[in-house]
């Protein structure tokens, strides 16, 4: 590991009672900093209401630590919509944010349009599938940014537990992720979990990087901002246990080819020789050969957006 990186690791990474909540609050007062939360949703309706709930509950009513919760739904065909808005959430449909833009399917997509549709000065992040969530995971990697003007993007880190076996979750992040930042950005190495969906930025950070409208919207987005404000403004704050919905490993296939994908474009800022990856299956005649398309479509900065821009104005 760099030397750098080891430096890092003991200025840059923190736990969370480094930051106790009073701490926060009084750092949020002072600053006059607002927060917004974004949960990006795609048939979430067993988890997302109590997310909702428990951030509305303690960082809302409790303290007033966030200033909005918006689920920005992507086309779900359950009732996510109708739990999150009855749990408080505002709730905003992805194809009505920048029309003239046609959405395409993502997360990255999502992120990207939540941007023109909240107003917090800090954007935290969180996935909408998560079980047993604690508010410790907003005001843990919220923190951060509120009380250290030199810090302008906090990963959460945690344990991933996998079938009841602890730290085995995150195997994109072990046999993709990690390998290609130890490569080629070594920086990024001090990373937990590169990959994870919790996480917040300021937003004068956030509407300066592309985005990839995919699952490589993570790698992405820690590349760039290390090329952007440099290592010592990106940090991580241990958060506990991440509990959530695992996918199969034919989703988790084609999740690794669209981080390998935003990494290669980064390496080269060319693009892939053949964006598709085929996958295989046994079927009545044998194995069957599926093909899917790999993301290659990024999203500008939204800083470059006219309607962005307007908005800003106004």
């Amino acid at each position: 590991m760099l030397e750098e990186v080891e430096r890092w690791l003991t200025t840059r990474s923190w736990s969370l009672t480094d930051r106790p909540l009073h701490r926060i609050l009084a750092a949020k007062q002072r600053t006059g900093r607002t927060v917004s939360v974004v949960l990006p949703a795609l048939n979430e309706e067993e988890t997302v209401g109590e997310i909702v709930a428990v951030i509305r509950h303690d960082l809302m009513q409790q303290v007033p630590l966030v200033d909005e919760v918006v689920v920005v739904d992507s086309g779900s065909t359950d009732r996510t919509a109708e739990v999150a808005a009855a749990a408080g959430a505002r709730v905003v449909h992805r194809d009505t944010i920048l029309p003239r833009i046609p959405a395409v399917p993502g997360k990255g997509e999502v992120l990207w349009r939540s941007l023109l549709v909240t107003s917090g000065d800090i954007v935290c992040f969180i996935d909408a599938d998560l079980r047993e969530f604690s508010s410790d995971f907003v005001s843990g990697i919220v923190g951060p940014l509120l009380t250290d003007p030199g810090v302008d993007l906090v990963k959460g880190m945690y344990d991933r537990p996998l079938a009841g076996a602890a730290g085995q979750g995150g195997r994109v992040t072990e046999l993709m992720a990690r390998p290609l930042l130890n490569m080629h950005w070594p920086q990024l190495a001090g990373f937990v979990q590169p990959l994870g969906g919790e996480y917040a930025a300021r937003r004068s950070l956030l509407e300066q990087l592309p985005f990839p409208v995919g699952y490589g919207v993570e790698l992405g987005m820690l590349v760039d901002a290390l090329h952007l404000v440099g290592l010592d403004a990106l940090a991580q704050v241990d958060v506990g246990v991440r509990k959530h919905r695992h996918q199969d490993g034919q989703a988790l296939g084609r999740m690794a080819a669209a981080i390998y994908r935003t990494a290669q474009l980064r390496l080269a800022r060319g693009h892939l020789i053949r964006p598709s990856l085929t996958q295989f299956e046994r079927g009545p005649s044998g194995f069957e050969p599926h093909t899917y398309s790999v993301d290659t479509e990024e999203r500008p900065p939204m800083a470059e957006m006219a309607e962005y821009q307007s908005r800003k104005v106004a």
